[in-house]
Order: C-alpha cells, then sequence, then structure tokens
C-alpha cells in the first residue's frame, strides 16, 4: 500500500471539526489502480474530500469531478465519460478493518487512518453508465463493419451491412422474445 500512501487520511491526529483534503486524480493515480482488470485506465478528475470529525465518527463527504477514458462497448476505442459523484463515508474505530454497509466503514484504533484510494475508484467507476457506448455514427467504422459482419441475425433480419444498424440496438430482433413481447402485449390489453 506505499504506492497509495498520498491517499492515507491520519484520523487519529486530526482535531474535532472540519478538514479538506484535495487530490488530482490524473493517468498517474490510473496506473497506480489498475490491476490488469480495470474500467478505467486514465482521466483528469478533481476530488475534494471534506472530513468532519465528531467525538465518535469522521464523516467524509466525497465531490469528484471532471471526466474519463474508457474503452467503447461497441468499438473499443476510447471515449470521453463525464464524472460527477457526491459521496459520503462515515468511519468508526473498531478492533479490527470491516465494511458494515455501502456507506460505513470500521478501521482498527490501533492504526488510526484510512487509505480512501479504493473509495475514490470505487466511487468513480461506479457512476459511469452500465452500457458505454459513442454517440450513434461516431464508433470506429472499421470495427463497426466487423462487427456487423459477426452479429447475429434471425432469419427474418435483411443482409445490410450499414453501419447506422449497429448503431440503433432496437432494430435487432430475436424471435424468442417476441413472443415474449405478444404474451406481455395481451396481458396488457
Amino acid at each position: 500500500m506505499a504506492k497509495f500512501s498520498l491517499y492515507n487520511i491520519t484520523l487519529r491526529s486530526l482535531s474535532e471539526g472540519k478538514h479538506e483534503f484535495k487530490y488530482n486524480l490524473d493517468d498517474k493515480y490510473f496506473a497506480l489502480i489498475d490491476d490488469g482488470t480495470a474500467d478505467v485506465k486514465k482521466g483528469n478528475l478533481e476530488a475534494m474530500v471534506s472530513l468532519k470529525k465528531t467525538s465518535v465518527t469522521f464523516e467524509l463527504n466525497f465531490d469528484i469531478k471532471g471526466d474519463v477514458r474508457v474503452p467503447c462497448d461497441r468499438c473499443l476505442d476510447d471515449i470521453s465519460m463525464p464524472v460527477e459523484v457526491k459521496n459520503k463515508l462515515i468511519v468508526k474505530f473498531g478492533k479490527e478493518y470491516s465494511e458494515e454497509s455501502d456507506e460505513i466503514v470500521i478501521i482498527p484504533e490501533d492504526d488510526g487512518e484510512i487509505n480512501i484510494a479504493w473509495f475514490l475508484y470505487e466511487f468513480i467507476v461506479l457512476s459511469l453508465p452500465a452500457k458505454k457506448v459513442h454517440p450513434p455514427g461516431t464508433c470506429n467504422k472499421a470495427m463497426s463493419s466487423k462487427l456487423n459482419k459477426h452479429r447475429a441475425k434471425s432469419s427474418d433480419d435483411e443482409e445490410d451491412d450499414n453501419e447506422e444498424e449497429l448503431e440503433d440496438d432496437s432494430s435487432f430482433s430475436d424471435p424468442r422474445w417476441d413472443a415474449l413481447k405478444e404474451v406481455a402485449s395481451s396481458d396488457e390489453d
């Protein structure tokens, strides 16, 4: 964890009240995080962490803004995605580390510090949409045409290598689902 020492917050030594921490999350940060399976490998974000210490807890409010570069789910070219995150984390001292919920973390009182590097990364990744694609017509044309050639088509589909067909997923119809759609529409009547 030494490579993440910049993201350590020593809670034990803080006085009661509010404290502010500012982090620049750039390509170097994402290179540190990358374990080969990271969703985000590049970005330029500013993270403001506001910490409020009371006699029993530490309330951390995260405000992260900027953009990240992720692979497009269709053509695999990089796409810039805006990020605007507001999250809260409550930290308490205890005997051993545990995460009681999405917002409550217990850290060993003997350690007296928390490393927020992974929390920052998780907040960023969880803010991204499930489907990350370029706007219609802007995907890598060579990759789109290759994908169209290998795309599953039902027997009702016409042979059409038009790239716009790939851009609009609603044009794809699977006969197995069509029967279910008929059942659902008859239930509505």
